[in-house]
């Protein structure tokens, strides 16, 4: 096994973006947001422990019940922690499992799996250029948007924590930075 590597970012900075690039030179790039999502539908052991914290009622014909999860983790922010303390583990136990060396995770450090990866890249962007496109991806209001980054780290803070930052900032060339990462051994 290689030198674990996660990809990490605030909403709109083109996390998904650059693992596209990466996919394409060949890198498996595990996505934490899909698997969460797909546990969640598919394991047996985590769906019993969500139904127990949540209700039996969570899952309707084997399906999960979105609604209900969402009004669930709406209700309070110890709702929101408990249900993290039950997913989080089940997806680093997941990354660990799946053999891959890299993971993209948009809450890396607010999540504690910083703890399952030797390295950090952090992919930054302005401010006005991350509302600007979130605003036009999910055409959403500047106020909403900047609501959804003020739940997150400020993107700061996940620079200071990285070994790497990739600007994408729609100047700054991607494909050399990621290049430059991946020759150079810098990761």
């Amino acid at each position: 096994m290689g030198m674990r590597t996660a990809l990490t970012g605030g909403i709109g900075s083109g996390k998904s973006y650059v693992c596209r690039l990466l996919r394409e030179r060949g890198i498996e790039v595990y996505d934490c947001d899909a698997a969460a999502k797909r546990l969640m539908r598919h394991d047996e052991q985590l769906k019993e422990q969500l139904r127990q914290l949540v209700g039996a009622d969570l899952y309707e014909d084997g399906r999960l019940n979105k609604a209900r999860m969402a009004q669930f983790m709406l209700s309070s922010e110890e709702n929101i922690r408990s249900v993290n303390e039950i997913v989080h583990p089940a997806v680093g136990d997941d990354f660990l499992a799946s053999g891959a060396e890299w993971m993209e995770c948009a809450i890396l450090f607010e999540s504690g799996f910083d703890r399952y990866v030797d390295r950090v890249v952090c992919v930054s962007a302005p401010l006005e250029v991350r509302l600007q496109r979130v605003m036009e991806r999910d055409h959403l209001s500047r106020e909403k948007v900047m609501e959804w980054m003020r739940k997150q780290w400020p993107q700061e803070e996940v620079i200071a924590r990285s070994h790497y930052v990739i600007v994408n900032d729609g100047i700054a060339p991607l494909d050399e930075q990621i290049d430059r990462l991946l020759d150079y051994g810098l990761i």
